[in-house]
């Protein structure tokens, strides 16, 4: 029986969406005031969903105080209160649209879950606006 456990976690984050290779006029004309030059910021609400069999002896698929510290280790640590285009590595040459930062920490987790366990990202930039990714 497959199951997915779901651990809900945020982290507050100012970013720019720009393409350096633009002008200024194309980058407002595709990104709006999401191209500020003085960035912007977001609340994200991050969900972790892992997927696996419920293991027989704990009947859990994944320890949630793992996960949990998984979680704030590699991504609040990281994230929280972060200019993303300065202060993270990985968006210094990769433009933190939700799509990207929901890849990034997709890639951040999987290395320390077991390669049993399913593992999808879902990360909500605003109420209303979310991306999920599965590793496809």
């Amino acid at each position: 029986m497959r199951v997915t456990v779901n651990r809900k976690a945020h982290f507050n984050a100012a970013h720019r969406l720009y393409n350096a290779e633009w002008t200024d006029a194309r980058n407002a004309t595709v990104f709006g005031k999401c191209a500020n030059p003085n960035y912007h910021g977001h609340n994200y609400e991050l969900i972790v969903s892992v997927k696996g069999e419920i293991h027989p002896e704990t009947g859990f698929v994944m320890d949630m105080k793992i996960l949990k510290n998984l979680i704030e280790t590699e991504i609040e640590d990281k994230f929280d209160h972060k200019n993303l285009n300065e202060e993270v590595e990985e968006f210094k040459t990769l433009n933190p649209t939700a799509e990207n930062i929901a890849v990034v920490i997709w890639n951040k987790l999987r290395p320390k879950i077991e390669s049993t366990l399913e593992l999808s990202i879902t990360l909500y930039e605003t109420p209303r606006n979310f991306v999920t990714y599965c590793g496809e």
